[in-house]
């Protein structure tokens, strides 16, 4: 693709420009059920590369993955769970991340992530519908790194500019209430890195061996900085310590 920046709005021309784009390797942004993302081939070093590079960021706070369906999990991971099966069941599409085991073969280049991925379904049509068409997608916020994620088209463009080949505008999104971050890759029963829009209380009616992490004397992750956006990721608050593929913070 060339270096011309376009915009569309949610139209079968847009999905299939940002399809191209996304086959091309470059990064585009989107609306989601939080804030803007700006997306990427998972697959491709490169394009990751750019996505984190349009961010200002490295990758030791790699990008979580967005899928269309549930269904598409099991393809995607070594081992789900009996409680993240339960809590998918429940709470996707919606506001809720898991971390889990990658697949090995399938070869994501997301970063620094110690084998793991952070996975959410969106709930948004529009994402929704480009995901079925792309396949699964990583996306970040769509910001710079320390700046507040945007919530319409104008201001993730104003931030991100040329770096990304295609913008799909789809009006303003809810804002910062991020997704609740709930890490299965090293224990079964389910541990919660990060409390968002799910609280603890409600992922226990589903599950209850779900738990907040045990104390320990380290200090805790400071959410602060891509807590102003970055979708659900090893916890940019979604990366917090030990819980390696995803950033902790409002995501999109």
């Amino acid at each position: 693709m060339d270096a011309v920046t376009t915009e569309f709005q949610l139209t079968e021309e847009g999905f299939e420009a940002a399809v191209a784009a996304v086959a091309e390797g470059a990064a585009i942004v989107l609306p989601t059920d939080t804030v803007y993302g700006i997306g990427a081939d998972p697959f491709s070093e490169p394009a990751v590369q750019g996505l984190l590079a349009a961010k200002q960021r490295g990758s030791d706070m790699p990008p979580p993955v967005l899928i269309a369906e549930r269904s598409m999990l099991r393809a995607l991971v070594a081992h789900v769970p009996a409680g993240a099966k339960e809590l998918a069941a429940a709470f996707w599409p919606g506001p809720l991340t898991l971390i889990l085991k990658e697949q090995k073969s399938l070869g994501f280049h997301l970063g620094e992530t110690g084998g793991t991925v952070a996975i959410r379904v969106p709930d948004h049509d529009g994402a929704r519908e480009l995901l079925r068409r792309t396949g699964p997608l990583a996306v970040s916020s769509a910001n710079l790194s320390g700046q507040p994620a945007a919530t319409n088209c104008t201001d993730a463009r104003a931030q991100l500019g040329d770096s990304v080949a295609v913008y799909l505008d789809g009006g303003d999104t809810p804002g910062m209430v991020p997704s609740t971050i709930v890490d299965f890759s090293g224990d079964e029963g389910g541990v919660v890195l990060r409390e968002g829009v799910l609280s603890l209380e409600r992922l226990r009616e589903v599950v209850d061996t779900v738990r907040r992490p045990d104390p320990t004397p380290e200090a805790p992750v400071d959410a602060s900085d891509e807590a102003v956006g970055d979708a659900d990721a090893s916890v940019e608050g979604e990366e917090a310590a030990g819980a390696p593929a995803a950033e902790p913070a409002p995501d999109a």
